[in-house]
């Protein structure tokens, strides 16, 4: 049988490219995406670390001509993994439209971009999706919100999508992180005066980013979601929901009973199949 390839976004650091680098490891051939090339270093020097190969590409999720000249010339495709995204921390008051949707670009309809062009590859190869969400896209969390609106819209349109998808053979699964500790939290945008702009909200901020300091001081390292990523990569029926540990599963908890999804694709599978 020929080695089967995935293609993984957003790996110039943290999940993507310890799932890059795990995928690899495992037997994958790895196509490793990213929006600028010339950061391809920190995976290039992990995966020769690793003993490893993986064939890095130009990818900008938000540009419908980069993705389908990312995937020109693929004539197969088992697996793919949209993990790019872009951290936000902002209250709606404060910032622009223009803002929000420059998180929802990155965040949602990257995604739908990549998955998009994608599928008629992964139904010729019975394959599978996996997208990197958040505990973000089950509970809306302060300071969030646009980036919190966007992983509730990939939640929601993944949902939507898996019993579709099932009929023409590809798995569709979420995997949801808590929090991890990457680059993510660094490329949020916040300014180093953020206190200073946030006038009434100033107090409600402190408090967030103190609260959220202290919980990325006990995060799960990228290398824990990779080896989950890989698991499900290689799983006969994955799940549609992963969350990747115990915070983040008592976390979604307080929200959600049917934490594997199963119910819901029950359902929803009934209508269509």
């Amino acid at each position: 049988m020929s080695t089967k390839t995935v293609l993984i976004t957003g790996t110039s650091s943290g999940i993507g490219l310890s799932t890059a680098v795990a995928a690899a490891r495992s037997g994958w051939r790895v196509i490793a995406t990213m929006r600028d090339t010339t950061k391809a270093g920190a995976l290039l020097a992990a995966a020769e670390e690793a003993g490893v190969a993986v064939e890095v590409r130009a990818l900008d999720v938000t540009d419908p001509a980069s993705v389908e000249a990312c995937l020109a010339g693929l004539d197969r495709l088992d697996a793919l993994v949209n993990n790019a995204g872009a951290g936000h921390v902002g209250t709606l008051e404060q910032e622009s439209v223009e803002d929000v949707r420059a998180v929802m670009e990155v965040n949602f309809f990257g995604v739908l971009h990549v998955t998009k062009a994608a599928l008629p590859l992964l139904r010729a190869s019975k394959g599978r999706v996996l997208t990197v969400t958040s505990v973000g896209g089950v509970i809306g969390q302060p300071f969030n919100e646009a980036y919190c609106a966007a992983k509730f819209a990939v939640e929601g349109f993944m949902e939507s999508l898996a019993p579709v998808a099932a009929t023409a053979g590809v798995h569709v699964s979420v995997v949801e992180p808590g929090a991890v500790a990457s680059e993510f939290v660094s490329n949020v945008g916040l300014p180093d005066d953020a206190l200073e702009q946030a006038g009434p909200y100033a107090p409600a901020l402190s408090r967030y980013l103190e609260r959220t300091r202290g919980a990325f001081a006990h995060a799960q390292t990228p290398q824990d979601v990779a080896a989950r990523m890989v698991d499900l990569l290689a799983a006969e029926r994955p799940a549609f929901r992963v969350l990747t540990s115990d915070a983040a599963h008592a976390f979604a908890g307080t929200k959600l009973k049917d934490l594997d999804g199963s119910a819901v694709q029950a359902l929803t599978n009934s209508w269509v199949a």
